[in-house]
């Protein structure tokens, strides 16, 4: 994927706002990857906090509403996976911050 798409599509997500932490799931290491094809169709591979999360729909609608904006992005497909299982290390130091620890 060109790189320019990659920071584009992970700026976008930066946007994207946990209902329940109030901090982007960029900044809380929700996000394993992005990847996107020649037809422009994303997939984003993440983790949630707590495994059953009940937001996950939520979010889900909020990253297409959020990346459809891009000229480049035709389609999304969020796909949740528990590996690697999210820790408080994957957050950001600003993330920390703003959540106090």
């Amino acid at each position: 994927m060109p790189e320019k798409i990659k920071n584009d599509i992970m700026a976008i997500l930066e946007t994207v706002i946990d209902p329940e932490l109030r901090i982007d799931i960029v900044n809380l290491g929700l996000i394993n990857c992005v990847d996107i094809n020649d037809t422009g169709d994303v997939i984003i591979n993440m983790t949630l906090t707590t495994m059953g999360c009940p937001l996950s729909s939520v979010l889900e609608e909020m990253i297409d509403a959020a990346l459809i904006i891009l000229p480049e992005v035709k389609t999304t497909k969020v796909v949740f996976t528990w590996e690697p299982a999210w820790k408080i290390d994957r957050m950001s130091r600003y993330a920390k911050m703003a959540l106090g620890l």
